[in-house]
């Protein structure tokens, strides 16, 4: 194989590499890999699309900040971890939860990273990115979608800071809304729990206005199945297994509390008098969760029978799971009427996205392949042991030009000496030149060809992502970059 046809073959892999990395990949839920459970479920095969809502639940974005990493704010490295973190959550949101068309949408809490700790403009500047990624604002084409939100702990903290930063919580309910709340989806009523405050100080504000919450709750005819939606998971005892789609080690349980012993400083689970509380005042028959950054389905004992939790990994790649997910839910739109039909009206199926840094570590590799093959594969198609022996003579003569101190000794690599006497006996060395001189590779096509290379490296970079933001709609990007690429590529020719 010759260089140029070694070039177009990279050309293609390049190709069909980046065309995966950054598009197809986050096809695939859309594609087979995920489908909605009511579509899939034997059970319900026979019942038509129109009898369910579909839902789309995501958790824990937690928007990089300031806060995430120890580097200065506003500093290059930190940019680009926001950049790749923020491009990865809005491809997955477009092109892998929006394809499947979903009616509702439902985010569990984490919107941010610092969220209690950032100042208003940093607050509103992340913000701002949350709505640009998942097409939040009401300019967008996605607007109509209803969307629910839930309180996290990175967004109004945990009960030791509810007094010290009051200002979180009235910025997030003046965006998000109430904290506790419940509504209906299909025939199906879903209640929005604050457990940031759930396990609080019984005479605080906040703690005692969840409970009422609750109270009111319970009281009520429960006419419509119930899901109970709660940032924290519930209490499960430690080591308890997550299921099969768990990727990470199990988390167990672990509670702080102030001084005072009143406040929550951090806790992994709700308490398991809370958890008990909430399972038998609301009688849910299915429990959705975030928190943990990774799946995990596991079964609560109440005193109306057994009742599942669904705990939904992140949708972000930098948040400690290689593997982020979102969770589909299917709810009816007809009347149960038995326990054993209210299973069949709720339907979960979870579903996974990209694995991202797998992603770019195969970019860098294949990079790494291209340096070394347009470098040191030879341009006239010879064997690769032939060029390697190339190589070293090129490796020798470079040493011996170093160690030469004038130009006679750079002209000796070309010739050879013969010994001659004369009739006195008397020997002398005449140099003579070789019918074959050593060949000797100009450093400067080395650099030609490692500057063709980065020519070909920047070529595909630049029109795989003009042509992937194209897609996305964002024309004013595509030329500035084509613009940026014109300056990088083209003058420098």
């Amino acid at each position: 194989m010759k260089q140029a046809e070694l070039t177009g073959l990279l050309c293609v892999i390049w190709a069909v590499t980046l065309l995966y990395g950054e598009m197809v990949a986050f096809w695939r839920p859309s594609l087979g890999s995920c489908s909605w459970p009511h579509q899939s479920n034997n059970a319900s095969s026979s019942i038509a699309d129109r009898d369910y809502v579909r839902v789309a639940v995501l958790t824990d974005p937690q928007l990089m900040d300031r806060t995430s990493l120890p580097l200065p704010p506003k500093s290059l490295a930190l940019e680009l971890a926001q950049f790749f973190a923020d491009l990865f959550m809005r491809r997955a949101f477009h092109q892998s939860v929006l394809p499947l068309q979903p009616d509702v949408i439902f985010f569990l809490g984490d919107y941010f990273d610092g969220g209690p700790y950032l100042s208003d403009e940093e607050w509103k500047e992340s913000l701002s990115r949350l709505k640009h990624i998942f097409s939040l604002s009401a300019h967008e084409r996605y607007s109509n979608i209803p969307v629910y939100y839930l309180s996290g702990n990175h967004d109004i903290g945990y009960g030791i800071l509810h007094s010290r930063r009051a200002e979180a919580i009235k910025r997030y309910e003046k965006e998000f809304g109430s904290r506790n709340y419940r509504f209906a989806v299909g025939k199906v009523q879903f209640i929005a729990i604050d457990a940031q405050t759930i396990d609080g100080n019984p005479q605080g504000i906040l703690t005692s206005s969840t409970h009422d919450f609750i109270k009111n709750v319970s009281m009520d005819v429960q006419a419509y199945p119930r899901v109970l939606l709660t940032h924290i998971p519930l209490y499960r005892q430690d080591w308890t297994d997550c299921g099969p789609n768990r990727n990470s080690e199990i988390v167990n349980q672990r509670i702080l509390h102030s001084a005072d012993g009143q406040e929550v400083v951090y806790q992994n689970y709700i308490t398991e008098e809370s958890s008990k509380y909430l399972l038998d005042s609301i009688q849910p028959v299915l429990v959705l969760s975030g928190h943990d950054h990774d799946q995990c389905h596991v079964i609560h004992e109440s005193k109306y029978g057994p009742v599942g939790e669904y705990t939904v990994g992140t949708v972000s790649w930098q948040q400690g799971n290689l593997y982020p997910s979102f969770m589909l839910v299917s709810t009816s739109n007809f009347v149960t009427s038995t326990a054993s039909n209210a299973e069949e009206a709720i339907l979960t199926q979870p579903c996974f996205l990209p694995m991202q840094t797998h992603i770019y570590i195969w970019y860098l590799s294949l990079f790494a392949l291209t340096l070394l093959a347009l470098l040191l594969w030879p341009s006239s198609g010879v064997s690769v042991g032939h060029h390697f022996s190339d190589l070293m003579g090129l490796g020798k003569q470079l040493i011996s030009s170093i160690r030469s101190r004038t130009k006679e000794k750079n002209e000796d690599l070309n010739c050879e000496y013969e010994m001659i006497w004369d009739a006195e006996g008397s020997m002398h060395l005449v140099k003579k030149a070789l019918s074959t001189p050593i060949a000797r590779t100009s450093s400067k096509n080395l650099v030609e060809r490692f500057v063709s290379v980065l020519h070909l490296y920047a070529l595909f970079l630049f029109v795989c992502r003009c042509v992937v933001i194209y897609i996305e709609s964002h024309v004013s990007w595509v030329l500035i970059q084509c613009e940026l690429y014109k300056l990088l590529w083209v003058a420098p020719q």
